[in-house]
């Protein structure tokens, strides 16, 4: 049969029931209180008994009141006839967002979906179902890490006064799993240097990009941090922490590089610029991590 408008849902409908443990008694306590007999239908041994007074039964509230007594071989159960149970099924893609609202749903589970940036959703918090902006979800979650150390001790010359050399030894390669991803670099780095009057300087870069120095200022070197300098026994560590924004999903290489001011210099790494064998001198240790953070 054609519908004019929207097409009703199935609808499942049954009634409330009781069953009775019968006695030799002719009164009995309703589960739903009613205005009459005639809200419910009675059936003793499933023979329906008619309703009214003087004939089989009356009702009113939750008293039930029996013409007769029944007998406690008897079966008894009614049927509340204005206690209809009905179960209606939506038809497919009926619901829309505009029927539900922000925190009107509890005890439900998250509603999942490929949503793009620009899409609202709902998900559940503490067991309500709430509108987010898609652009928010599992945001600032740390998604790889990785890590290198350098343990050993070396030295760099440094030819030139502000030319960077690579710390070998001390680089991680990640690739990040998403161009909206930013990567958190910590390094910390043991050097020294062995001429007093110079400064040593280190610098943070991805690939072969200074990302994290300061801004220029005159002649001065621009650098992450400096290094220790004429330092016998002791040595500089130093912790960058950086948040890099590279927007790339290629391999990048996170490193450490080291300069002077002065020409032909040796910076030392993981040692001060005196090497001596005993207690007093330091063997240290040098590390970078890169954590890929959503």
């Amino acid at each position: 049969m054609a519908y004019i408008g929207i097409q009703p849902a199935e609808k499942f409908t049954s009634f409330a029931t009781q069953e009775f443990s019968t006695s030799a008694t002719t009164s009995y306590t309703l589960d739903h209180a009613v205005a009459n007999e005639n809200e419910l239908a009675l059936f003793v041994n499933n023979v329906r008994q008619q309703p009214g007074s003087g004939k089989a039964y009356t009702a009113s509230g939750t008293a039930l009141t029996l013409s007769a007594a029944t007998a406690s071989t008897d079966t008894m159960y009614c049927v509340f006839l204005g206690r209809a149970l009905q179960t209606v099924t939506p038809a497919t893609n009926s619901i829309t967002a505009a029927m539900v609202g922000n925190d009107l749903i509890s005890g439900k589970d998250a509603l999942t979906s490929s949503p793009d940036d620009t899409d609202e959703f709902l998900i559940s918090d503490a067991g309500v179902l709430k509108r987010v902006d898609a652009s928010l979800v599992g945001r600032g979650k740390v998604l790889q890490v990785v890590q290198d150390t350098k343990l050993d001790r070396s030295e760099i010359s440094v030819s030139s006064a502000g030319t960077f050399v690579d710390i070998s030894g001390l680089s991680v390669a990640i690739t990040p799993s998403s161009t909206s991803s930013k990567i958190l670099i910590l390094a910390f780095v043991n050097g020294s240097q062995n001429v007093q009057t110079a400064g040593g300087f280190f610098t943070l870069k991805r690939d072969s990009t200074e990302i994290f120095r300061g801004d220029a200022s005159s002649s001065r070197q621009r650098a992450t941090g400096n290094l220790a300098s004429y330092s016998n026994a002791y040595i500089n560590g130093n912790t960058p922490v950086f948040l890099d924004s590279p927007s790339s999903t290629s391999e990048l290489t996170y490193k450490v590089s080291v300069c002077s001011d002065g020409s032909n210099t040796t910076v030392y790494i993981n040692r001060p610029s005196s090497n001596n064998d005993n207690g007093g001198y330091i063997a240290g240790a040098s590390s970078i991590i890169a954590m890929e953070i959503a």
